[in-house]
C-alpha cells in the first residue's frame, strides 16, 4: 500500500500507470469527488491486489469467502464495490487479499445517529468492532429519552459488529448537562431507576455493552462518577457485556477546566472495562483555524492516559470531519463543520493547493470564496489518518474509534483495511 500525492499535472490515469494498478481499484479505495479533476496535494490510498476469485453463477458472497479462505467481512472489506453485500454479479473478479504485511490487529468502533444513511451504515459496518447508535439521554427522574435504534443494532449484529448503548447527559439543546450528572451521581433514587431502565433496555433490544460519557461534571462528582461506572461494570459483567466510559483530553492529573477535572483517570480507568479518548477537537467550531486533531496533542493525551490506564483498556478517538473557517478569525464566530470528502472538493472547485502540516500531520488549505472572503480549511485525509493508526499501534492501544461515521472518507477505510486486522465484535 502507498499513499500518493498528487502532483500538478497528475491525472487518475497517470497515477494509475505509474503505480501499475488499474485505475478503476483507485476509484474504488478512494471515490475522488471528481475524478477528472485533482487538487494538487491531495492524497490518493494505492493498494495492489495479490489474490483474486471469480464469482461463480449461484454462488453467494459467504460462499465465495469461503472458497477464497477468509471471511466475509473480509471480503466485503477488499471489495467496496460490494457495498456491504448488496451488489454482487456472477464474474465479478473479487480481490481475496493485497500485497501488504498486516502491521497488528487494531479494534475499530464508531458513532452513528439513527438517521444515518442505510447504504453508508451497511459499506461502514465491515470495518468496525463496535458501534454505538447516539445517543440515550437521561430524563431527570432517571429514565431513559428513547432513541430510534432498533435498525442501528440488527444491521450491526447482522455483520458481526457489538453494538453498544451510548449513554449521555447530553440535552436537546446540544449540551452536557453538569446539573443532570449531579443529579444521577448523587441521588440514589435516580441512579437505581437509571440503572433499571439501562439493563432493561439493553436486554430488551439487544445491545452487547454500554458507553457512558458525562462530560462536564463538578469536580466534586469526579468520584461518584468512577463509582457509577464501576456500579454499572458490576451489573453488566455477568452478562458478558462491556463497559465503556469517554475521557475528555487530559495530559495531566490536575489539569484545570470545567471539562478536565470530572474526569479522574486512575478511577475511571480502574471502573470501566474500556476507556475512549475523545482525542479531536483542539480545532473547533467556535475557535481559530488549526488541526482538529493535532498529532502531538494526541500523543500526549495518549501518553498521560497510559500513565493511569492499561494500553489494553484504551480506544484512541479519531475525526471523521473537518472545519471551514472564514477569515479572519474572529472571537464568537463559527466555523462550518464538513466531511474530508467536502474539503477535497472546496480544493479542486478553488484551484486551491492543498498542504500539509508536518507537525500537526494534518491537511488544510486557504481558498477565496465568490464573495471575496477567504477561508482556511482543516480536515483529514490518508496521510493524517495512517499517522494517528501509528500511534495507537506504537503504543499498543486496544483500538481506534471514530467520531463518526454519518460521512462517506472511503480512503480511511482502504488504508485501515490494508495496515490492520479487524476483529469483529463476537
Amino acid at each position: 500500500m502507498d499513499i500518493h500525492v498528487v502532483q500538478p499535472g497528475d491525472t487518475l490515469y497517470r497515477i494509475a500507470q505509474q503505480y501499475g494498478v488499474p485505475m478503476s481499484r483507485l476509484l474504488l479505495d478512494n471515490r475522488p469527488p471528481d475524478p477528472g479533476r485533482l487538487a494538487v496535494g491531495q492524497s490518493l490510498v494505492v493498494q495492489y491486489p495479490q489474490e483474486t476469485l471469480i464469482l461463480q453463477p449461484g454462488e453467494t458472497l459467504a460462499q465465495a469467502a469461503q472458497r477464497g479462505g477468509i471471511s466475509l467481512r473480509q471480503l466485503l472489506r477488499n471489495n467496496p464495490q460490494l457495498e456491504g453485500g448488496e451488489t454482487a454479479l456472477p464474474g465479478q473478479e473479487l480481490v481475496l487479499s493485497f500485497q501488504q504485511e498486516k502491521e497488528g490487529s487494531l479494534s475499530v468502533g464508531g458513532y452513528a445517529y439513527p438517521e444515518i444513511d442505510p447504504a453508508l451504515l451497511r459499506q461502514t459496518l465491515p470495518f468496525l468492532t463496535t458501534m454505538a447508535p447516539f445517543t440515550y439521554g437521561i430524563t431527570p427522574q432517571g429514565g431513559l429519552v428513547p432513541l430510534d435504534d432498533q435498525a442501528l443494532i440488527d444491521a450491526a449484529k447482522s455483520m458481526r459488529v457489538r453494538p453498544l448503548l451510548h449513554l449521555s447527559t447530553l440535552t436537546q439543546e446540544g449540551t452536557f448537562s453538569n446539573e443532570l450528572a449531579h443529579t444521577v451521581l448523587t441521588d440514589g433514587a435516580v441512579q437505581n431507576r437509571l440503572a433499571a431502565s439501562l439493563l432493561e433496555t439493553i436486554q430488551q433490544k439487544g445491545y452487547r455493552g454500554l458507553d457512558v460519557d458525562f462530560e462536564f461534571i463538578y469536580p466534586e462528582d469526579a468520584a461518584a462518577y468512577a463509582a457509577f461506572i464501576a456500579r454499572m461494570r458490576e451489573s453488566l459483567s455477568p452478562l458478558g457485556l462491556p463497559v465503556f466510559a469517554a475521557l475528555v483530553p487530559k495530559t495531566s492529573a490536575d489539569q484545570h477546566g470545567d471539562l478536565y477535572e470530572g474526569h479522574d483517570y486512575r478511577l475511571l480507568g480502574a471502573a470501566a472495562d474500556f476507556v475512549f479518548l475523545m482525542t479531536y477537537e483542539w480545532g473547533y467550531t467556535y475557535g481559530p483555524p488549526m488541526a482538529v486533531a493535532p498529532l502531538r496533542n494526541v500523543e500526549l493525551v495518549v501518553d498521560y492516559a497510559l500513565s493511569e490506564i492499561p494500553a489494553e483498556k484504551i480506544w484512541m478517538g479519531i475525526p471523521n470531519y473537518g472545519y471551514d473557517w472564514t477569515l479572519p478569525f474572529r472571537q464568537g464566530s463559527r466555523a462550518r463543520s464538513i466531511s474530508n470528502q467536502e474539503a477535497v472538493t472546496l480544493a479542486i472547485q478553488n484551484r486551491a493547493a492543498i498542504r500539509f502540516d508536518q507537525a500537526a500531520q494534518s491537511p488544510w488549505f486557504r481558498y477565496v470564496d465568490g464573495q471575496g472572503r477567504e477561508h482556511e480549511v482543516w480536515f483529514e485525509d490518508a496521510r493524517s489518518i495512517r499517522a494517528k493508526l501509528e500511534l495507537a499501534r506504537s503504543r499498543g492501544l486496544y483500538g481506534v474509534g471514530y467520531w463518526n461515521l454519518m460521512r462517506p472518507f472511503p480512503q480511511n477505510w482502504a488504508l485501515l483495511n490494508s495496515l490492520y486486522e479487524i476483529p469483529p465484535g463476537d
